[in-house]
């Protein structure tokens, strides 16, 4: 399908459904009964939408759905169709007229027909929900998970018609992960329906998003918090790599290698997220390391390589003081060690080796050896997992080593694609302090030298 089409198909649906939301507008307005109450849940609906904090995601449509769930307890599916219309009308300015509508489309659809859903299954209306509220509990978790279908199924639609069906099944992996948390965003608009129908009105409004938005905002400054620590610890890596042409990039690629590694094994959320950052980080503390050393061509002399081989420590001394990097620096300073305990800084072996540190020193060593280095151009990628191989029990983890294997040969890797000069093949020199290549004898089935 070209652009056009995609247009043209994108532009359909987006009518098609503003039709639908309407029509269901038009359907929903004479089952209307109590209006003060359906004013003031616009008003919070409204206040839910529009109050937003400059970073991070706090955009208010997952406080929104809370109060649009109260909306199915305390009035209807009918009232929930008008007031997640209403609050459509207050979107973020910026917004082009297309995605405007569907938003107001989207969230219009999705509320009718969790309302709907609510009802059909028994979810009692009114104060009649707090004379059964067993039943009422289970009707919410129902319209809730249709609401939540129906909103993403929406979404899949345009992103289909728009950039393909591969973006929208990346979407579903995203927001799967998503639905429990979601659904108690739902539960929480069950409690301010049962404070609201108490006698305290819209006041249960201010008393149930309040509290939730101050914690939205604690939230947002905790993630820019840790977006401007990150792009200082980018700042020290670019500080470090514009000292040698030869390693440009390598930091980021050991975090996308390590990332794939841990995706594959895979890790919880949370300490994917850790993984990531060490690998970026692993070589921070070559800031410390004077320009000669790393520039050198050369063979390194005794004092030179002990420079080089404080740099983990010294990467631990930099990130010491940020709290949220605290589990990344066991992964830091023992990113050189070997399985066989001949590594560096403390001669650790085997499982005593940090997790995240085994898991870098593979990806580390992998990455420098198929990249160009002065003394030797890169090696083809399926020439170092043979490396690797051959290593496992001496270098690397055997079993961490045939998961990589594995990841690789499955995803592909992308080697450094910098512009680097011809290597100088008259040049003497050592190991790099992160390349097993030389002392391979020349091949994948040779032994590997150790990092220095």
């Amino acid at each position: 399908m070209t652009e056009a089409n995609h247009r043209t198909a994108l532009h359909i649906a987006v009518a098609a459904s503003s039709l639908a939301a309407i029509s269901a507008l038009l359907v929903s307005v004479p089952h209307l009964t109590d209006y003060w109450t359906l004013v003031q849940l616009c008003v919070v609906v409204i206040a839910a939408t529009r109050l937003r904090f400059p970073h991070g995601p706090a955009s208010g449509a997952s406080v929104a759905s809370l109060v649009l769930v109260s909306v199915f307890v305390v009035a209807g599916p009918a009232a929930a169709v008008v007031v997640a219309a209403i609050g459509a009308l207050f979107q973020a300015r910026g917004v082009p007229p297309v995605k405007r509508m569907f938003n107001a489309s989207q969230r219009t659809l999705s509320a009718g027909a969790g309302g709907l859903a609510y009802v059909l299954v028994g979810g009692p209306v009114g104060n009649a929900a707090l004379d059964d509220l067993l039943r009422t509990v289970l009707a919410v978790t129902v319209g809730g998970i249709v609401h939540q279908i129906v909103n993403v199924l929406l979404v899949c639609i345009v992103m289909t018609l728009e950039r393909g069906p591969q973006v929208a099944v990346e979407l579903l992996k995203g927001v799967l992960p998503t639905v429990l948390p979601n659904l108690g965003y739902r539960y929480l608009g069950l409690l301010m329906a049962v404070v609201w129908m108490g006698g305290l009105g819209i006041l249960a409004g201010v008393l149930a998003i309040v509290p939730l938005l101050v914690a939205r905002w604690a939230y947002t400054q905790d993630e820019a918090e840790r977006k401007a620590q990150a792009a200082t610890m980018r700042a020290f890596i670019q500080v470090i790599e514009t000292k040698d042409l030869y390693t440009r990039g390598h930091s980021e690629r050991v975090s996308h290698g390590v990332g794939l590694l841990g995706r594959h094994l895979k890790l919880s959320a949370h300490r994917q997220h850790a993984l990531e950052h060490a690998g970026l980080l692993h070589d921070v503390g070559k800031v410390g390391v004077p320009t000669r050393v790393i520039q050198k061509p050369g063979k390194l002399d005794d004092s030179e390589m002990d420079a080089i081989r404080l740099h983990p420590a010294r990467g631990v001394e930099l990130i010491g003081d940020i709290p949220f990097l605290e589990e990344v620096k066991s992964a830091v300073l023992h990113h050189h060690e070997k399985y066989d305990g001949t590594g560096y800084p403390a001669g650790l072996s085997g499982p005593n080796i940090p997790y995240f540190a085994r898991m870098i020193g593979i990806v580390d060593a992998f990455d420098s050896l198929t990249s160009t280095r002065s003394y030797r151009p890169a090696r083809s990628v399926d020439e170092t997992l043979d490396i690797l191989v051959h290593d496992r029990f001496t270098h690397f983890d055997p079993e961490l080593v045939d998961s990589f294997v594995s990841v690789i040969k499955a995803e592909g890797w992308h080697p450094s694609t910098a512009d680097q000069p011809v290597p100088d093949a008259a040049v003497e020199a050592t190991v790099d302090h992160d390349d097993l290549s030389l002392g391979s004898g020349g091949g994948a089935t040779g032994s590997a030298a150790g990092p220095t």
